[in-house]
């Protein structure tokens, strides 16, 4: 029987907006999101291409059997708003009939759709059935780093005034060869820090301001974009050095976060290196060995 944990809505924020090429909602055992209210309830609203399943007179869920549970990589349950797994609402129900079918973990959103909907109005939908078409072309959003203050993402994410303005971002770091963003700028601050994709590249001298510019807006409650082209290396090290700074990780602990935040993130050697000189400035020694094979 598979385990049942919470989880933040954040965590599932960032399960909905992964991308490879297209979306990864449009593979079809990635993540089997479960809306565990009441059919009334799924059809006035529920999250993007979140399933309902009904319970039948017995009170006992009536689990789809289109759905080949057991080879889902994230099977994930919502209602109303349970905020704990002692509580016993309608999404814990769910999940102890999903546990006896799933190889992996089943997650409960903490806070349901009421918590979830209210931070993330735009990924509500009344829309029940996708083709695959649509799936393939859901538009992605930045990843979410630290609740609702930092988020990574790709150039193009930070060129679309609709998600801009969905996030409610007012301050963009673009690491990059180009300023392509100041289209972008109107009220928004806009750090461009210049640098190319290659193991050459510097952008360790760069770490401590990038690092006290984000402390001064996230401070303030403003909420910071960081991109770079493809949304994969250079943002991700200037994140990742971000982490060690703001909560004096070492580049293993950053590491293992910001995988959880997007799995595909993936610094190039010379980064990780500068990483690992980055460690030795916060935290007076080298801790973490990155010719480890996870790395």
């Amino acid at each position: 029987m598979a385990e049942i944990m919470m989880c933040e809505p954040l965590e599932l924020y960032n399960l909905l907006n992964q991308r490879n090429c297209v979306s990864r909602l449009a593979e079809i055992n990635y993540l089997c999101l479960i809306d565990a209210r009441e059919t009334q309830d799924y059809d006035t609203s529920h999250i993007v291409t979140a399933k309902n399943v009904k319970m039948n007179s017995k009170g006992t869920f009536l689990l789809p059997e289109s759905l080949e549970f057991d080879t889902m990589q994230h099977v994930v349950v919502y209602d109303s708003n349970t905020s704990c797994l002692e509580k016993k609402g309608r999404a814990v129900k769910c999940g102890r009939a999903l546990a006896k079918v799933s190889l992996h973990p089943i997650y409960i959103v903490r806070g349901g759709f009421q918590r979830f909907s209210a931070l993330y109005t735009f990924l509500r939908t009344e829309k029940i059935i996708y083709t695959i078409m649509e799936l393939e072309n859901l538009k992605t959003y930045p990843v979410e780093i630290i609740e609702g203050l930092l988020y990574m993402g790709d150039q193009n994410q930070g060129m679309d005034a609709t998600i801009l303005k969905d996030l409610k971002i007012s301050v963009i770091i673009n690491i990059s060869q180009t300023d392509s963003l100041e289209s972008m700028k109107g009220n928004r601050v806009i750090l461009d820090i210049p640098a190319a994709d290659s193991v050459s590249s510097d952008l360790y001298s760069s770490f401590e301001r990038i690092c006290s510019f984000i402390d001064s807006h996230i401070n303030i409650g403003s909420r910071v974009l960081v991109v770079s082209r493809q949304g994969r290396s250079r943002c991700s090290t200037v994140t990742t050095a971000f982490l060690m700074h703001h909560h004096k990780h070492t580049v293993e602990d950053a590491w293992k976060y910001m995988l959880k935040c997007k799995p595909s993130m993936r610094p190039n050697t010379g980064f990780l290196q500068q990483l690992s000189d980055w460690e030795i400035h916060i935290m007076g020694t080298k801790v973490t060995d990155i010719s480890e094979p996870h790395f």
